[in-house]
């Protein structure tokens, strides 16, 4: 069932040296690829890196400070970004649901990673001017956020208040917090 994979994921920060199977790596992004999207315009854009490529560099360069400590450990970086407009019968439109449709993509990637063994860490935290200046991103592109993927490493290795952070229990708010069943009179 796929609630599995959903329970698996969580915000991992302690990663391993090793790199990521290619095929994985293009399962992982093919779940992206197939979420849904307003009219179908499937505005979400990836950009990622290995650890030992160059651009691995220019996505951990936006990253705040506290999110480096830990994510220059990750396998790969993806830069998550977003088409904020678009094309429709010879006219231009700003995409309301660019966001949207593009976090709906992020978490098909972080389960199909998590459905394969591989942890995930989405980070808000990253300096959005930075990114879009480093990957040259056209003005109608926004970046949303980044996603550290990788496997499991030593906790050990993290330090305290990271592995506090990290052996926290996870949180989520009850059912009946968040899902409400109405009828209409």
């Amino acid at each position: 069932m796929i609630i599995e994979a959903i329970n698996k994921r969580k915000s991992w920060l302690a990663f391993s040296e090793r790199n990521i199977e290619p095929e994985k790596l293009e399962a992982i992004f093919e779940a992206a690829r197939l979420a849904p999207s307003s009219m179908n315009i499937q505005p979400w854009r990836f950009v990622y890196a290995n650890h030992n490529e160059p651009e691995f560099q220019l996505i951990l360069d936006t990253l705040a400070e506290g999110n480096k400590r830990w994510a220059r450990d990750a396998a790969t970086l993806v830069l998550s970004i977003a088409q904020t407009e678009y094309m429709h019968n010879d006219k231009l439109y700003k995409n309301a649901y660019a966001w949207h449709d593009t976090g709906m993509a992020n978490i098909l990637l972080m389960v199909q990673a998590a459905e394969l063994g591989i942890e995930s860490h989405p980070m808000g935290g990253f300096d959005h001017l930075k990114a879009s200046q480093n990957f040259n991103l056209p003005k109608e592109y926004e970046s949303v956020l980044t996603i550290a993927l990788g496997y499991r490493g030593d906790e050990n290795s993290l330090p305290e208040d990271s592995l506090k952070r990290q052996n926290a229990p996870r949180k989520r708010k009850p059912i009946e917090e968040v899902a409400f069943k109405r009828s209409i009179k």
